[in-house]
């Protein structure tokens, strides 16, 4: 071909930076350390540079808009004016303390807030979830009946002019307004949110028409709920949505980007869409390409994300260079761009910084920057044959035989131990009623018992002491007496507010799972890769590279050192298989489920040895159960029989008396309500209180028999509830659950959080169970 390369698109990009820039502006201005003018223009120094970045690795659709300060689902709904009427927005320009209000809510305090808090309370955040199967949180948009949408802002249009002053042209990316509404919430409940499409539209007509007029030819609209199962009405949406922005903007071609599962039978509907150009992510759904190739118009520019955007293996550049050679072929080079699967947001940023990884393992790995030189090649490598990116095509295969043969992925011992897992090796040994009243004799717990999820704030003193310890500035000894003394005081101030079950705070470990992983065979762990979770939170996935087993126990010293601070039950704190299985960058060489279950064996050891050592109460946490649900419900049934058979594993050691709990975040329980009672545990809590206990609805329903602890104190927001706020959500559960059932509990850990906004909290907490009590001579009854 007589091009030099095909063009390449990365679909987006990492805003945090290579060294969690973004992160400490965002938290220095939290804080009122340093002004709006510092964090924007630190925004604007990371967008040049992930710009200039991507031209040097040769990408050609370079995208803009990927950036965000906190979310690109709030942007969206921001830069469309969908923002409730409690955040006190007066139509005008939208300022960053409302934007972050609606991000994180506001105390009601007059600083880092709207400035319009009711009542002096402040306001709560908007609600959070997960981004489909990701990892990724996105803040879900609230839209009304008489929703009135206004393009806000025009933050594409200024960032595709802001990279064109910098001699680079990008093509915007945007949420399309069909899956923006599609992630919406109805308030109040009474309508679809997809009805409110014809209303949208013309916000989305002008800010294509500015787009245009600004010098943009192309634009990425992401609709990745093509992935998911589509009513008739909804496929409907998309032609009406697409036929109206074809006009408004004729010179404006659309690159219409869907990603994370195959389009299936949603293909005929998108291929017939007025759009110029159609991507697919074949990473995740590799069989979807001769179907799509035949479906697109002739003239229709096909996007193929063949490098994988969500985990960290090195591409088969010359496996992905034979399956595309002939498309390329018969379609020719100017109708085919070769892609990441999905914007790189999901892998850390340059594997280059991580210089203590072994060597082995490291040439088996590609981060984002990587990434980019991945594309390049198979770029280059298709339109001007192999011979011209050899090397690099070599190097690529050398590592992946390399990592089939070595020694260091497979055990098999673990194999062994696989094999002979058995039926009653996933059962406890009696139903829950029998176990109820056992455990009910066992721990004396008086009605609706409070505790929290976990951890308590790690304080810049618990961060500085584990950093001064990795330097090796501060002796083990030293570090451990540290960690005692912080454990200490804990146990100390939990009683003395009267919790009825109490942690240890988890002030050695670093995270729910890299503090396992660490002590697990198989993982491997990074310095640098940070990767976003939401907002300023970002963590490091480990990286599970071979067969799983535990060497050592875990947690077993510092249960025993907790519990011999307090005549009152401290629970043995872990996280489930199935959690550290989707926080983690998994492999690919074996099933998901395989995986998972030697996983389970090793947490299950642990379980066991925490029973022995004298723990009644055990918290398995599984926060990330749901996410890994396929994206299509054909495939839900095999996910969930070996997620919940993997929870069971572990969890089925001990004795009728060892009470079981377990934690779930951000999860829609009503269609998956059934294999959460599968699971069995004895205790489970959940995220309930920035949905107004509305999640219970499913529990109620289902007339779940075993207790729950719903959350009454969203952590993921500053804000300090007050014990009226939390009296009135526990109204609300006890309408839809039996006294005899409920915990009182956050909503999540608080790791995150200030102990100035803990303190308060919890003990507001205590005293909301005590009046459901009575013990305040005022017992509230349920409504």
């Amino acid at each position: 071909m007589s091009h030099q390369s095909l063009a390449t698109a990365s679909l987006g990009f990492p805003r945090i930076g290579r060294h969690r820039e973004l992160k400490f502006a965002l938290e220095a201005f939290w804080s009122g350390r340093i002004p709006d003018t510092e964090l924007i223009e630190t925004a604007k120094k990371l967008r040049a540079e992930h710009w200039k970045l991507q031209q040097e690795h040769g990408i050609t659709r370079i995208p803009s808009n990927d950036f965000s300060f906190y979310d690109h689902v709030l942007d969206t709904a921001v830069m469309v004016g969908a923002i409730p009427h409690v955040y006190g927005w007066d139509g005008g320009e939208v300022p960053l303390s409302l934007y972050f209000a609606m991000a994180r809510g506001s105390q009601g305090n007059g600083h880092a807030d709207c400035g319009h808090a009711r009542h002096g309370h402040g306001v709560p955040a908007l609600e959070m979830t997960k981004w489909f199967d990701t990892n990724y949180h996105y803040m879900v948009p609230e839209v009304a009946e008489d929703q009135v949408f206004r393009l806000t802002t025009q933050k594409p249009v200024a960032h595709f002019l802001e990279a064109k002053a910098l001699g680079i042209h990008t093509r915007p990316v945007v949420l399309g307004p069909v899956t923006f509404l599609k992630l919406a919430k109805a308030r109040p409940s009474t309508f679809k949110p997809l009805d409110l499409l014809t209303r949208l539209l013309p916000v989305y007509e002008e800010l294509f028409r500015r787009l245009g007029a600004a010098g943009a030819d192309w634009v990425q609209v992401d609709e990745p709920i093509l992935a998911l199962d589509l009513t008739e009405g909804e496929r409907h949406a998309f032609k009406l949505a697409y036929e109206a922005l074809a006009k408004a903007a004729p010179g404006l071609k659309v690159m219409l980007t869907t990603y994370f599962g195959a389009l299936a039978d949603n293909l005929d509907a998108a291929a017939a869409l007025p759009v110029a150009g159609l991507h697919i992510d074949l990473a995740r759904a590799p069989e979807q390409l001769d179907a799509v190739a035949s479906a697109v118009r002739p003239g229709q520019v096909l996007s193929l994300g063949v490098v994988d955007g969500r985990n960290i293996w090195r591409a088969d550049l010359a496996a992905i260079l034979d399956r595309l050679a002939p498309l390329v072929e018969g379609r020719g080079g100017e109708l085919v761009e070769v892609a990441a699967s999905c914007s790189l947001l999901h892998v850390p940023i340059d594997l280059e910084l991580e210089t203590a990884l072994d060597p082995d393992l490291k040439s088996w790995l590609s981060f984002a920057t990587q990434k980019l030189g991945e594309l390049s090649t198979l770029g280059t490598g298709l339109a001007q044959g192999r011979d011209a990116v050899r090397h690099a095509i070599d190097s690529a295969s050398q590592a992946i035989a390399a990592r089939a043969s070595s020694p260091k992925v497979t055990d098999p011992l673990v194999q062994g131990r696989i094999a002979g897992i058995d039926a009653g090796m996933k059962a406890r040994k009696h139903a829950f009623e029998a176990r109820r009243q056992v455990q009910a004799e066992t721990i004396k717990l008086p009605l609706f018992p409070t505790t929290t999820i976990g951890s308590f704030p790690q304080t810049g003193d618990v961060r500085k002491a584990r950093s001064a310890h990795a330097r090796g500035t501060l002796s083990y000894k030293d570090y451990e007496a540290f960690l005692q003394q912080e454990t200490a005081a804990a146990i100390r101030w939990q009683e003395e507010i009267g919790l009825d079950v109490l942690v240890h705070g988890e002030f050695e470990r670093n995270d729910m799972v890299q503090y396992f992983g660490e002590q697990l065979s198989g993982f491997a762990f990074t310095q640098h890769a940070w990767v976003q979770s939401y907002g300023s939170r970002y963590v490091r996935p480990p990286i599970i590279f071979g067969d799983v087993s535990r060497p050592n126990p875990m947690t077993v010293r510092w249960w025993q050192y907790s519990q011999s601070l307090t005549g009152k039950s401290v629970k043995g704190m872990l996280t489930g298989p199935v959690t550290i299985l989707n926080w983690s960058f998994v492999r690919d060489d074996i099933p998901r489920n395989a995986t998972c279950r030697q996983i389970a064996l090793a947490i299950r050891d642990e379980v066991v040895d925490l029973e022995k050592a004298g723990a009644k109460m055990i918290q398995i946490d599984e926060a990330a159960l749901r996410e890994g649900l396929p994206l299509r419900h054909k495939d839900w049934q095999h996910y969930l029989d070996w997620a919940v058979e993997s929870f069971r594993l572990c969890s089925s050691g001990v004795s009728d008396e060892t009470q079981i709990h377990t934690h779930m975040c951000y999860s829609e329980f009503n269609d998956i309500i059934a294999a959460i009672a599968a699971m069995d545990a004895d205790v489970i809590s959940i995220e309930t209180s920035r949905s107004k206990m509305e999640l219970l609805d499913a529990f109620r329903d289902f007339q779940y028999p075993n207790e729950i602890g719903p959350g009454v104190y969203d952590i993921h927001s500053p804000r300090v509830p007050d014990v009226e706020e939390m009296t009135d959500l526990l109204s609300l559960a006890r309408r839809r659950l039996e006294d005899r059932q409920l915990w009182i509990n956050p909503d999540c850990g608080l790791k995150t959080r200030k102990w100035e906004e803990v303190r308060p909290a919890l003990v507001n907490m205590v005293e909301a169970a005590r009046r459901l009590r009575g013990e305040d001579g005022s017992a509230v009854a349920a409504q």
